[in-house]
């Protein structure tokens, strides 16, 4: 519903002059001024494709502070309007799960929801972030002067890195920059599955890994390590086994898209997610629904061997997409990035010993760097066009 408040665009540059933008985030926390639609300022093409979609200049429902991007490479995104409150109450509960405000480091792309809500929660709580260059790739060398900065300042000190920045700082960064990571009181890991030897490495090394799982949608991470944070409900669909999330850090709705029945069930959101709730509590995510592969008529959630994958000691990152053919409609193939040589004849008996020979992939090409989306999240339709084109392949 429109109001007086008008949208307008906030191009987001990277490395140290996001710290411009500082002053603007702490008055999007007040509740002050126009709502903001963060662009990339270095991405011309994106922030066309985001104006045109959003509509910047026109009127807004006064609530919305933040109209945020759904995550994709292709076709129209969805804007997701987040009020001033939802950012306050998605910042007090991670505040609340981590054992208390901090001073941030922020290591992501400021446009996306994960960078806003490093910002957002360090300026409310009286810090400006620390900011990683990432403009020219992520270089764990320059975590240890981060968290120094961060822990003269305050009293505790927080990071958010995607799994690929965890098993970089391991895996290549100096022995110094682990030592870092393991002297922040917490490391957000989202915006994708993070192998559970990666965590295990991790844990070894000291690094306290909170595994958080959230979207745009939910103004960021609302359930971390399986568990909702205070006052988010949660929800499993019995007969698709699709994941709901309720609460205060809600979007209202999308800026165009406002009859989407996402949001359609008053207080819920209806994710594409499937996944399951333990005896424990704890939620599990089984899948993209709406990435969902039928093989020969079965049905196959590349996530389920992804997950599979990733516990093979080799494997470092692996994505699985589907691919057309010709007898069983869809063909699974994986793209991974190992730390050990390992063939793909190897990897594909790994998942069939753990899932059965319907799951395992078809093709598995070993890539030096998975394809990735402005957030950090793998380009899969990348991925998949590379297979059906013959620029990736065994």
């Amino acid at each position: 519903m429109p109001g007086s408040r008008e949208l307008r665009t906030l191009p987001v540059p990277g490395g140290a002059a996001v710290a411009r933008l500082f002053p603007v985030l702490e008055d999007v926390l007040s509740d002050r001024g126009p709502a903001l639609l963060p662009v990339p300022a270095d991405d011309p093409a994106r922030t066309r494709l985001l104006s045109g979609a959003m509509r910047p200049g026109e009127p807004i429902d006064d609530r919305a502070a933040l109209v945020v991007s759904t995550s994709g490479s292709t076709g129209t995104p969805k804007g997701a309007m987040l009020s001033a409150h939802a950012l306050a109450a998605s910042a007090s509960a991670t505040d609340t799960a981590l054992g208390g405000p901090g001073r941030w480091i922020l290591a992501l792309p400021g446009h996306h929801i994960a960078g806003l809500q490093v910002m957002l929660r360090s300026l409310r709580a009286g810090h400006e972030p620390v900011v990683v260059d990432v403009t020219g790739g992520f270089d764990p060398a320059a975590l240890p002067g981060a968290v120094a900065t961060c822990g003269s300042t305050a009293a505790r000190a927080y990071a958010s890195l995607v799994p690929g920045q965890l098993a970089k700082a391991l895996d290549e960064g100096p022995r110094e920059a682990v030592t870092a990571l393991a002297a922040l009181d917490a490391v957000l890991l989202g915006g994708a599955a993070a192998a559970p030897e990666l965590l295990a490495r991790a844990a070894e090394a000291g690094v306290r890994v909170v595994r958080t799982y959230g979207m745009s949608e939910t103004a960021g991470g609302c359930v971390y390590d399986g568990l909702p944070l205070d006052g988010v409900g949660m929800e499993i669909d019995d007969d698709e086994g699709r994941v709901w999330l309720a609460g205060p850090q809600l979007a209202l709705g999308y800026r165009n898209a406002p009859d989407h029945p996402a949001f359609a069930r008053q207080g819920w959101f209806r994710t594409d997610d499937a996944g399951r709730i333990g005896p424990d509590g704890r939620l599990r995510i089984l899948g993209r629904l709406d990435e969902a592969l039928s093989v020969g008529g079965l049905t196959l959630l590349p996530q389920t061997v992804e997950d599979a994958l990733r516990r093979h000691a080799a494997v470092v990152d692996v994505v699985v997409v589907g691919i057309p053919d010709a007898r069983l409609g869809t063909r699974p193939v994986a793209a991974v990035t190992l730390r050990a040589a390992a063939a793909p004849h190897e990897l594909r008996a790994h998942v069939t010993q753990l899932l059965g020979a319907h799951s395992a992939p078809a093709a598995v090409a070993v890539l030096d760097a998975l394809p990735a989306l402005p957030g950090g999240k793998v380009d899969r339709r990348a991925v998949a066009a590379g297979f059906v084109d013959g620029t990736i392949g065994e």
